[in-house]
């Protein structure tokens, strides 16, 4: 069984095309023992099936991915009790966030190349021991810089084993089915660690305060860094080039700064001159970093790879999904309980149906990209993301609670495919020489949508003279962006690969 995102059938090992590499499904291995990664079912790579050794694989890394995604959700309710406990003012509690998410995102590229070229599981390891320690000194933190410093120190922690981790998968699991739902899991388990966060932060710091939540998140890190050694393969590049040095310096200079003035835009605006200085050096260390690149010997990203329509276009799709599906789950959030005056217990009840709408489609979508290919499969389920939060403008400012819960709760299944589907078409017929960077394209762009979509489409909200109105304005914006990237892809994506 194929998809549509295969391309070509594989040149020798080692060859390239004038698209860039492709050595499609039949690439070897490219680990450094003799037994290689363990992808094995008895069925074969060509079938779903997995073996005991294979699950109990894609059990750790997955795990590791849900921790991580649920660190990004399960502090939010807990900030105002956090904030007065460690004297933190309203101000600076958005710092909390933001000293997670600058490291988490700036970092994303330069620790999937780092781990290609000298071994993803040494990497992997070292990013869990790193989070673990620092959600230690989070949940012992007696003053604000204590608890920032362990926040930053996450995010440093993620940033290597969210890429890490990815290119794990994706080497360790053959492209086609397998590959397929590995990912379908995957992603399941990242949606449902968001929705999972809001719920379970909310219970866990009305019954044992905020410090537990952080606690929670030492204990799962230690749990995967004791099995990991055992079960994980190791992994890297036959070759070890130089690193590539003004990429890596130029790409995560500007990507922190990028970042970080998206994230105070929220709360400062766009006409503050902080955020103005610091977006307008991000874009011009990226346009740098895009120089370096076509220049340099031994390049941190290959500008060939990122011509791939198939690469380019899957990130496209992938920020679009979600940066506009935090969008939506960001203002629903306010409208229930500002608007409709919804307790934080019925919200989270919610958002934990559009969980379980989550987990029920992650099942569902690898036999549809298997039946229908990645690419219509990403294509179709982005036009039922705007269309669903279309429907979510039939919400009153009295009522609409369960029209609210249904439509989100149908956008996000549609939002769950095309996160399977996006990571599928962005790293299909790449070699796994090169999977650690494309998967750290795959997870920058999900941590770049995550940070950019509230603060941009949440300034709209504060045009308008409502709470209620602003929310529509946004939806009406949202649904009309992920529209319009469902068509640009129909264009681009509708093509063969050359």
């Amino acid at each position: 069984m194929t998809t549509d995102t295969h391309t070509t059938p594989a040149a020798p090992r080692g060859s390239t095309s004038p698209a860039g590499p492709d050595t499609g499904p039949q690439a070897g291995p490219d680990t450094g023992s003799p037994a290689g990664p363990t992808t094995g079912s008895a069925a074969g790579p060509d079938s779903g099936r997995l073996s005991g050794r294979a699950r109990l694989v894609l059990f750790v890394l997955c795990a590791a991915q849900f921790m991580v995604a649920l660190d990004f959700s399960v502090l939010n309710v807990a900030l105002p009790v956090l904030g007065k406990d460690l004297g933190l003012s309203p101000s600076a509690l958005q710092w909390a966030i933001t000293a997670f998410a600058l490291p988490s995102g700036g970092f994303l590229l330069l620790f999937g190349r780092i781990a290609d070229l000298y071994g993803r599981k040494k990497l992997f390891l070292t990013g869990l021991a790193v989070f673990g320690a620092a959600s230690v000194l989070a949940t012992l933190a007696w003053d604000p810089a204590s608890f920032l410093t362990g926040r930053a120190l996450q995010g440093l922690g993620a940033a290597v084993i969210v890429p890490t981790g990815m290119s794990l998968l994706t080497t360790t699991f053959p492209e086609g089915p397998q590959r397929d739902k590995a990912l379908g899991i995957s992603g399941t388990l990242l949606s449902l660690g968001f929705t999972v966060g809001m719920v379970l932060g909310g219970v866990m710091t009305d019954t044992l305060g905020w410090r537990s939540t952080m606690g929670l998140l030492a204990g799962a890190a230690l749990l995967v860094l004791v099995l990991a050694p055992g079960l994980l393969p190791e992994s890297r590049t036959p070759e070890r080039p130089r690193l590539d040095v003004p990429g890596a310096v130029t790409v995560t200079g500007g990507l922190l700064a990028l970042i970080y003035s998206l994230s105070t835009a929220a709360q400062r605006g766009f006409g503050d001159a902080d955020v103005r200085g610091t977006l307008i050096a991000g874009l011009v260390l990226l346009a740098a970093f895009v120089a370096v690149e076509s220049r340099s010997p031994a390049p941190l990203v290959s500008l060939p790879m990122l011509r791939r329509r198939t690469v380019a276009w899957g990130n496209f799709g992938g920020l679009v999904t979600f940066s506009m599906m935090s969008t939506v789950v960001f203002v629903l959030t306010l409208y229930l309980q500002e608007t409709l005056g919804l307790s934080s217990f019925r919200t989270g009840l919610v958002f934990g149906i559009q969980g379980l709408a989550s987990v029920l489609a992650g099942s569902y979508a690898p036999r549809i990209i298997g039946r229908f290919g990645a690419r219509r499969t990403l294509i179709a389920s982005l036009l039922g993301q705007g269309l669903l939060s279309s429907a979510l403008l039939g919400i009153g400012p009295d009522s609409g609670a369960l029209l609210a819960t249904v439509a989100v709760s149908l956008a996000s299944m549609c939002h769950l495919g095309a996160i399977v589907s996006y990571g599928v078409v962005a790293t299909s017929g790449v070699p796994n020489t090169d999977q650690g960077l494309a998967t750290g394209l795959v997870t920058t762009t999900q941590q770049i949508g995550l940070t950019i979509g509230i603060p941009l489409l949440g300034i709209l909200a504060t045009t308008e003279p409502t709470l209620y109105a602003g929310v529509r304005t946004v939806l009406t914006t949202n649904a009309a962006i992920v529209l319009t990237a469902a068509l640009l892809l129909t264009l681009t994506l509708g093509r063969k690969e050359p």
